[in-house]
């Protein structure tokens, strides 16, 4: 590991602990920032309202001053009802498509992260995913902390343990063995997150709104590698909220997953092009093994500030 990481990982990787939710009330009333929350959701009904109101409940509601300004849930098609029961809960429901219509939308999360940039519009936006289970209001008030009171942060990551099946640390198996040797080996500045691919992190806006959004799996490398280039490492942080408890995908979810990541990498690398950016895999049938083959996301918005509906709303 590089030395500068290691310094890095000494000044920059908290406990959300560290930072009591009455010290963030008071930073938040002292510098006027405001924060935006934003669960991006596709069939989550089983768990985005638990998490809605947790954060109203302990973030929002009989609070001398709120934590959280403003909560959205962008729902990108889903077939059950996790738009109802997220705004019964007490979220603001959008639909991806309804966000920038005249940009017609794409499959992916990193697409639905992108849009929610024109649908809300606190100083600080917090992500977190819509599938967590015991859901902790550390996950928000932790990664939202070091923003409120260091000005030099820009970004944090939240880290955690991963149970798997029961087994603690287990979790985040794309993260074992396609981003983290990535990122070791071409971005080792980045070597110290314990989390680089996970769903839960707060950024400026200001620094949000330059970075180019891939629209699938991929968009959580991609920010966090444009966002080293961008402002430098010690911009970057991360803070540990405990344990992550979520759904898991199967094995060839994970692959197309990992396929994507790949290819945000390669982008990042090279800029170039790949001539069939497709994915294989194999699935047994009754004569045997059975090839699919899948898109692997190759597309990437530009930066929310280059997009005129956002720049007349910033103006006006």
């Amino acid at each position: 590991m590089l030395e500068e990481v290691e310094r890095w990982l000494a000044e920059r990787s908290w406990a959300a602990a560290d930072r009591p939710l009455a010290q963030l009330i008071e930073r938040k009333r002292a510098t006027g920032a405001t924060v935006s929350v934003v669960l991006p959701a596709l069939d989550e009904e089983a768990t985005v309202g638990e998490i809605v109101e947790v954060i109203r409940r302990e973030l929002m509601d009989g609070l001398p001053v709120p934590l959280v300004d403003e909560l959205l849930v962008v729902d990108s098609g889903s077939t059950d009802r996790t738009a109802e029961v997220a705004a019964k809960a007490g979220a603001r429901v959008e639909h991806r498509d309804a966000i920038l219509p005249r940009v017609p939308a794409l499959p992916g999360k990193g697409e639905v992260l992108w849009r929610s940039l024109l649908a809300t519009t606190g100083d600080l936006v917090c992500f977190v995913d819509a599938d967590l289970r015991d859901f902790s209001a550390s996950f928000v008030s932790g990664i939202v902390g070091p923003l409120l009171t260091d000005p030099e942060v820009q970004f944090v990551k939240a880290m955690y343990d991963r149970p798997l099946g029961g087994a603690p640390g287990q979790g985040g198996r794309v993260t074992e063995l396609v981003a983290r040797p990535l990122l070791n080996l071409h971005w080792p500045q980045l070597a110290g997150f314990v989390q680089p691919l996970g769903g839960e992190y707060a950024v400026r806006r200001s620094l949000l709104e330059r970075l180019p959004f891939p629209v699938g799996y991929g968009v959580e490398l991609g920010l966090l590698v444009d966002a080293l280039h961008t402002v430098g490492l010690d911009a970057l942080a991360q803070v540990d909220v405990g344990v992550r408890v979520h759904r898991h995908q199967d094995g060839q979810a994970l692959g197309r997953m990992a396929a994507a990541i790949y290819r945000t990498a390669q982008l990042r690398l090279s800029r170039g092009h790949l001539v069939r950016p497709e994915l294989t895999q194999f699935e047994r049938g009754p004569g045997g093994f059975v090839p699919r083959t899948y898109a692997v996301d190759t597309e990437e918005r530009p930066p929310m500030r280059e997009v005129e509906e956002y720049a007349v709303r910033r103006v006006a």
